[in-house]
């Protein structure tokens, strides 16, 4: 329990902090060339409806929802002291039916932060402070699209159309903070999340919701120097944390970044154990490799008690420069957990560049055979973008396929849609974003997600550029 006095302390200290970070973010250069907010990444100008997209190929018709995928897009772009993760967010979706592309929409998601820059006014709903932006992630939770965002805020509700409906706090039951990366165990429906926010540097929550959409549990796990965790993962009996050495920088916060997470290397690594069911204390923490990660492709436990984790790590993440990730990318890894020994083994899949890892979700949390990621520039490309491929792994043969999209083509984080509720694993389709950096326009394409060697079996045509982002899933009806 915090006290009176210590909560005096931080209120002056966060005033502080909070005037001179306001102070050196006006000494900036305003007209400085920002990486983020320029060329590829200029952000869109208006929100738009357009009816009736051009189709190539052919769309399954067997889909029938929306594709949604979000970013930061902001309304009044600043060089001074931005970061690429803290832009207004604005979703972007296709709604498909029929093997058509029935229209397009790009929608501002209504937070108090964006009306306070001049945009739109703001939803209405509960909030947890003043910064409510939400730009990272967005998906179907318990029958509602949600948009969320890591480090506190409430997710927001859309609608059909994407418009945004109210901030919620889920029914009411959710105080902790939220997180961008909730996952759902396909083997029974809960619903779960490791969650943080900048204001508490001692303490993360681990966040379980069942199938209705409620708060069934909020454990806090004791960490320090305030750690950045952008995703967790899951097995049978485990939800799995990263405390990596990202944590935050009050140092970063006094000059006047709007970013205040920095790559420390005194910070020691580890991964946790933590029981899905019990005390949080009863946490298993494994000291591994100084490294960072951001997402996990999957995770699962295997019959001698071991604890497998496949995902995309770096050497270290936001070492150099304020303006977005800047990693030393070590590629798709597999890290083996011995929960007796707490000793962690780290094995190359692929040393190769590559981010966004995604598996056929009815398998998460379970032994799994197949993922498809897209690759990534070297840490020597500054805005984290270049021409780019898809790759398939077969995790059970080694084989890895790739899809170069092609000269001036940009790929983003491609999503599985299974065939049927009860086909195979990766009996399915990927759909994802391709930016054509020369015509400046967009594709939304579709593969047979056992055959990416094929190239596209159909295209949806975006007549505009729709800038680089973050996770899009797809939403059924």
């Amino acid at each position: 329990m915090i006290s009176e006095t210590e909560v005096k302390i931080r209120a002056v200290v966060t005033k502080a902090l909070t005037a001179s970070a306001a102070f050196n973010r006006k000494l900036k250069n305003p007209f400085r060339k920002h990486m983020f907010l320029t060329g590829i990444h200029e952000p869109m100008a208006e929100e738009l409806s357009l009816d009736h997209l051009e189709v190539s190929g052919e769309i399954p018709e067997a889909l029938v929802g929306t594709y949604a995928r979000i970013g930061p897009n902001p309304f009044k772009p600043d060089p001074r002291g931005h970061h690429w993760f803290v832009g207004d967010g604005m979703v972007h979706g296709i709604r498909i039916a029929g093997g058509k592309a029935e229209w397009y929409h790009n929608r501002y998601i209504k937070a108090g932060t964006l009306e306070r820059n001049g945009g739109p006014p703001a939803a209405s709903g509960p909030r947890r402070g003043a910064r409510d932006t939400v730009n990272t992630n967005v998906l179907k939770l318990a029958g509602k699209t949600l948009a969320l965002v890591e480090s506190g805020p409430f997710p927001f509700e859309l609608d059909q159309n994407l418009d945004t409906v109210a901030s919620t706090n889920l029914q009411g039951t959710l105080s902790a903070p939220f997180t961008a990366h909730p996952h759902e165990d396909p083997q029974t429906g809960e619903w779960h999340a490791i969650t943080y926010e900048s204001e508490t540097q001692d303490t993360v929550w681990h966040v379980a919701i069942n199938r209705a959409g409620e708060v069934i549990s909020e454990r806090p796990i004791a960490v320090k120097e305030g750690p950045s965790i952008h995703e967790c993962s899951i097995t049978d009996d485990y939800v799995i944390v990263f405390d990596l050495p990202v944590t935050l920088s009050l140092r970063t916060v006094a000059q006047g970044y709007n970013f205040p997470y920095r790559w420390n290397k005194a910070h020691p690594a580890r991964v946790g154990l933590l029981p899905r069911r019990g005390d949080a204390d009863e946490i298993i923490w494994c000291d591994v490799d100084p490294c960072y990660v951001f997402h996990v492709a999957n995770s699962f436990q295997n019959e001698d008690g071991s604890v497998i984790i496949d995902c995309c790590a770096y050497q270290s993440m936001f070492a150099h420069g304020p303006d977005g990730p800047n990693g030393v990318p070590c590629g798709f890894e597999r890290w083996r957990v011995n929960p007796e020994t707490r000793k962690v083994t780290r094995t190359a899949i692929d040393t190769s560049p590559q981010e966004f890892p995604r598996i056929d979700e009815r398998r998460f949390g379970q032994s799994y055979r197949h993922a498809w990621i897209v690759s990534q520039p070297s840490e020597t490309v500054s805005n984290f973008v270049a021409e780019n491929a898809l790759y398939h792994h077969d995790l059970e043969t080694g084989e890895k396929r790739s899809h170069a999209f092609g000269p001036d083509l940009i790929g983003g984080e491609f999503v599985f849609i299974p065939r049927a509720p009860d086909a195979d694993e990766a009996e399915g389709w990927l759909m994802g974003l391709v930016i054509d950096a020369k015509n400046d326009t967009t594709q939304l394409q579709f593969f047979e997600a056992l055959d990416i060697k094929q190239g596209p079996i159909g295209v949806i045509n975006i007549p505009h550029r729709i800038p680089p982002g973050f996770h899009g899933n797809w939403i059924p009806d």
